[in-house]
């Protein structure tokens, strides 16, 4: 077994030490991001039901970037799932970076859903 696969990886450990303090519920659901090399993905999960409220990711057939490059798909994600929060009911959430840093894509996703209406 190599080295790898015996131990989680850097993002896996953060994250679980993220999920010890954020938990999602039915008036304050989660907003899970997912960042991948080439899309990033974006649910907004009620933790005590199991169930997703709302979703969005760069892979859907009617997806349209914001602007060139990752970035510009994350805006989009962002502002996209802010928007079927919100056909939900959903006002605030708790955000779940995934383990990811701050910063770049997942940083641009969440200005994005701040400035759709979603409080975080």
């Amino acid at each position: 077994m190599a080295k790898t696969d015996a131990r989680r990886t850097g993002r896996d450990r953060r994250h679980l030490r993220l999920r010890k303090k954020v938990q999602g519920d039915a008036t304050r659901p989660r907003l899970a991001v997912y960042r991948s090399n080439t899309h990033i993905y974006a649910q907004v999960i009620d933790d005590r039901a199991g169930a997703t409220l709302a979703a969005a990711s760069s892979t859907e057939a009617s997806f349209s970037p914001d602007g060139d490059g990752k970035v510009g798909e994350a805006k989009a994600v962002g502002r996209l799932v802010a928007e079927r929060a919100k056909d939900a009911g959903i006002d605030q959430v708790v955000f779940d970076r995934g383990g990811n840093r701050y910063a770049g894509r997942v940083q641009a996703l969440a200005d994005a859903a701040r400035d759709a209406g979603l409080t975080f």
